[in-house]
């Protein structure tokens, strides 16, 4: 008998319902922080009288709470929460986008190679090899530098340096089902090997690119704010955690913290919360394999 297709999917949401009312607290956690990050960077302009690049000339670094400014404003005059909120949108989405580039084109890659085997497995494998021998960050480094900045230029820098590991898990899922009886049954029925792969196979292959995925999105949004800081991601006048970073960094120095301090913590709550989903995801495919 065939196995249902994206079995994994609803083993998840399964395992989730199993574990409902506090047993998967990472989880729960995890989607109340990032929800709550995601509300605030919507509601940026309800939330703040000033818009990311409107400057306060007659007040610049001034500290929190002071002249109309809830945050304080940065050495350029900008509003440091109004620039906190908007940069939610460009860090999440850029970030999210990436790792969906990843996803697919890893996955897609991976269960072609895993299922075919032969050459194309030694060939995919060894330039996986190959992009796997740079730290992640030094090659979304190098790269960057290569192309430039600029959003669209960053999601393909991110996905590039992301890609590597949803290759090889969705390889080693599917040379662990290619030979299944549900995938030798949908062969048998005249599937081809573009079909076969779409609908019987990848769908129950999903299981570990899940728990990964939002792993990998807070990575994406520390390698942006680190590209970023370091000038080689977007300019230091749009809204951006780690451009703010930046520009604050060497006020901090010199006591006025708030400019650092706050676009800082935004990025840690966010990457915290990411991290949380995915161990939640983690923990309820446990209890399910259990």
């Amino acid at each position: 008998m065939a196995r249902p297709e994206g079995e994994d999917l609803m083993a998840i949401v399964t395992a989730l319902r199993a574990r409902r009312g506090g047993a998967n607290g990472a989880l729960i956690t995890g989607a109340v922080l990032l929800g709550l990050v995601v509300c605030a960077g919507l509601a940026a302009s309800l939330l703040s009288s000033w818009g990311p690049r409107a400057a306060d000339d007659a007040n610049t670094l001034v500290p929190p709470g002071t002249a109309g400014h809830l945050l304080g404003t940065d050495r350029f005059g900008y509003d440091v929460l109004a620039r906190v909120l908007h940069a939610v949108r460009l860090d999440l989405l850029v970030g999210v986008s990436a790792v969906v580039v990843a996803v697919v084109v890893g996955s897609l890659i991976g269960a072609a190679v895993g299922y075919l085997g032969g050459w194309a497995d030694e060939v995919g494998m060894r330039v996986v090899d190959i992009l796997q021998a740079f730290p992640a960050f030094v090659l979304a480094l190098a790269v960057a530098a290569v192309l430039g900045g600029g959003p669209v230029t960053l999601v393909l820098v991110l996905a590039l340096v992301n890609v590597a590991p949803y290759i090889r898990l969705m390889r080693s899922e599917v040379r662990g089902v290619r030979s299944a009886t549900y995938v030798e049954a949908a062969r048998c029925a005249g599937n081809g090997t573009l079909r076969l792969l779409l609908r019987h196979i990848v769908p129950n292959c999903l299981r570990p690119v899940f728990v990964l995925a939002p792993l990998n999105c807070g990575w994406a949004v520390i390698t942006l704010a680190g590209l970023s800081f370091l000038g080689l991601g977007v300019e230091v006048t749009e809204a951006e955690w780690g451009a703010m970073i930046n520009t604050g960094a060497g006020d901090a120095l010199s006591g006025e913290w708030w400019p650092v301090v706050f676009p800082g913590a935004a990025l840690f709550v966010t990457v915290l919360a990411l991290a949380l989903i995915s161990e939640g995801l983690q923990s309820a495919t446990r209890v399910r394999r259990s």
